[in-house]
């Protein structure tokens, strides 16, 4: 499913398969969100160490870059700004990033003009990843969201259409019942 539908699409289904909505998978998750289980638990604590891991090793990146530029001897001022990009560029990559796992983005075409930005912030992205693990895994609440609606519109629409439609009467002419 693309990033940019409401909810999971309804398809025909294979043979043996359930019909009705499908729910979206989760990076590292796959479909195991739905009823938590297949390891779900064991899948969220490995993703909570794993982007620990990744943004403990980012701040020693971005360390051994910190002291290449006081090697290059830049001066002060440039090491200045390069900490305070860093700095607010991880704090819009958090905030987006945690927005992002509750809504989809209003303007998508925003949200891509922002993608350098969040590239540059990549621990902030990380941390929100990491902090978002506690609660569920990352993006499950919107999709589980997305996906109880569609299977209550699912619903709606099969109670609608129950019965033969070709056994109702007309409200002009009257048919018999059969018998």
């Amino acid at each position: 499913m693309s990033e940019n539908s409401e909810a999971p699409d309804v398809d025909a289904t294979p043979a043996g398969a359930a019909a009705g909505p499908r729910p979206e998978p989760l990076f590292l998750f796959g479909t195991t969100w739905v009823d938590r289980s297949g390891g779900y638990g064991l899948r969220r604590a490995g993703a909570a160490v794993g982007s620990l891991v990744a943004t403990v090793a980012a701040c020693f990146v971005l360390r051994f870059a910190y002291q290449g530029l006081e090697i290059a001897d830049v001066g002060n001022t440039v090491g200045i700004l390069v900490v305070v990009m860093f700095a607010i560029c991880s704090a819009v990559a958090f905030r987006k990033t945690w927005e992002g796992f509750g809504r989809r983005p209003a303007d998508p075409a925003r949200e891509a003009s922002l993608r350098g930005l969040k590239t540059i912030g990549f621990i902030g992205s990380l941390l929100a990843y990491f902090l978002r693990t506690f609660m569920e895994a990352p993006g499950e609440g919107l999709r589980r969201a997305e996906y109880e609606t569609a299977l209550a519109r699912y619903e709606k629409r099969r109670a609608a259409r129950t019965g033969n439609p070709a056994a109702r009467r007309t409200t002009k002419g009257k048919r018999p019942k059969r018998k």
